[in-house]
């Protein structure tokens, strides 16, 4: 569904961006992975087979552009959805009107954008109508769906990873730009392609950044009546500011997010706050760092010092009630609470172990003395036999197996001497030699 300009839209009012969005997949930059010939996403758009999906990528490199273009291609009613504006009344409204056209023998695509930002209500509001047709959900997120999505909606949608724009398609893009009439193509400019390269490294992937910048060295470009001249100096001027190298779901994202937990790991408090810097000022969420704080206090430090886990936890909350920039100083307090702390992996290593075993013996029967016994029959079948309850004796425990006989006597649980860690180690160790004094006894 193409959409009407009203009579006093003007064309060259709008910003460039807008005005050079691709129509048609032909036009469309970069995604080769996905849009190239016989490539999956391609090939269900031009049979017209779309089914719901989510396009998980940076910003800028044209998420709902595509969905605009799907719909055109599918010949779809589209509408445009915000999840920063709408609740679930107007999720509701929109629902019950693509069901009407449903009924008529009309498809409607529903693109969300931001689709990270509903919540789980929200979100679970869309299912019925997924599940029965009434609309084709096209979601777009910079965050991982996995994280962001529920589960319920996420298996109902196939997930698309779109990539940052490689520098190449930028300059064929911003060239694009500089000859199409949608764009400069009406102007005589002169621009080179060392500068017009130049802009497409500052805009770190993203075709928004690259033509809003390409817009501004123009238009402060040298003008004589008859061509504009674009000088170095008025590309230097416009991309002073370099852009940080960070998207929030690319590759740099991962190795920043390293970066802070492993200068963490290492004791190092100028580094980590040095990397959750250039997180924050690159405009990364700060729940989500909080977050990856959280995880750290438990997976290095762990019982060397538990206030750690409290701190982060705090830290999160922090951020939640007051956001950026404030929450800056709360983050950065957590960061190096945890850089400072003794560090302990025996909670990671503890599960891993575990989770072999589980994971091996998924069938591993759970020991009849601590099964509950609900009903006469349990109790007929010795459920719950040769249970002790720990309260009731003098030292709050017994000498009772609780793992497995396949299992027995297995160690997961590994105290280092690390801070108050050490208190544990001990008093593991007089729990283990009391338990198997009284086993020998027996």
């Amino acid at each position: 569904m193409i959409e009407q300009k009203t009579i006093f839209e003007k064309d060259e009012l709008q910003p460039l961006a807008s005005r050079l969005r691709p129509q048609t997949l032909r036009e469309f930059c970069g995604q080769k992975h996905l849009l190239g010939e016989g490539k999956v996403l391609r090939n269900i758009i031009e049979r017209d087979k779309v089914g719901s999906m989510i396009f998980w990528g940076p910003p800028g490199v044209g998420k709902t552009t595509l969905a605009r273009i799907i719909a055109n291609c599918t010949q779809s009613s589209f509408i445009d959805y915000s999840a920063v504006t709408s609740g679930i009344k107007e999720i509701k409204q929109v629902m019950e009107q693509a069901d009407k056209n449903r009924r008529f023998g009309e498809k409607t695509i529903l693109f969300v954008d931001e689709i990270h930002r509903f919540n789980k209500a929200q979100q679970d509001a869309f299912l019925p109508y997924v599940e029965k047709g009434s609309i084709i959900l096209i979601g777009a997120t910079t965050e991982n769906p996995s994280f962001e999505v529920n589960g319920a909606l996420l298996s109902r949608c196939k997930v698309f990873v779109l990539q940052a724009l490689k520098t190449e398609d930028l300059k064929e893009l911003l060239w694009r730009a500089v000859k199409d009439e949608r764009g400069f193509g009406k102007e005589n400019i002169v621009i080179s392609d060392e500068q017009i390269e130049m802009i497409a490294n500052f805009a770190n992937g993203d075709a928004r950044i690259a033509l809003s910048t390409l817009e501004m060295i123009i238009l402060n470009g040298d003008t004589d009546g008859e061509k504009t001249v674009v000088t170095n100096e008025s590309v230097e001027q416009c991309t002073s500011k370099k852009s940080l190298l960070y998207d929030k779901s690319g590759e740099e994202h991962y190795n920043l997010i390293s970066a802070l937990h492993k200068s963490m790991r290492n004791s190092d408090p100028d580094a980590a706050v040095y990397w959750l810097a250039r997180m924050l000022e690159a405009g990364e969420d700060p729940i989500y760092i909080a977050r990856r704080v959280t995880r750290f206090a438990s997976e290095d430090v762990g019982l060397a010092d538990s206030r750690a886990l409290e701190i982060a936890v705090a830290a999160y909350h922090a951020c939640h009630f007051i956001g950026m920039p404030e929450c800056s100083v709360h983050l950065t307090q957590a960061v190096v609470y945890m850089s400072m702390a003794p560090k302990s992996n025996s909670m990671e290593v503890a599960y891993n172990l575990a989770k072999k075993d589980a994971l091996e013996m998924l069938a591993e029967p759970v020991p009849l003395n601590i099964r509950n016994a609900p009903t006469k029959l349990m109790k007929e079948l010795d459920y719950g036999k040769g249970y002790v309850y720990a309260h009731d004796t003098v030292e709050k425990m017994s000498e009772m197996q609780c793992l497995p006989d396949s299992l027995k006597d297995k160690e997961y649980y590994i105290p280092t001497e690390e801070g108050s860690e050490i208190k544990f180690k001990t008093r593991l160790k007089e729990i283990k030699e009391w338990k198997n004094e009284r086993r020998r006894n027996k």
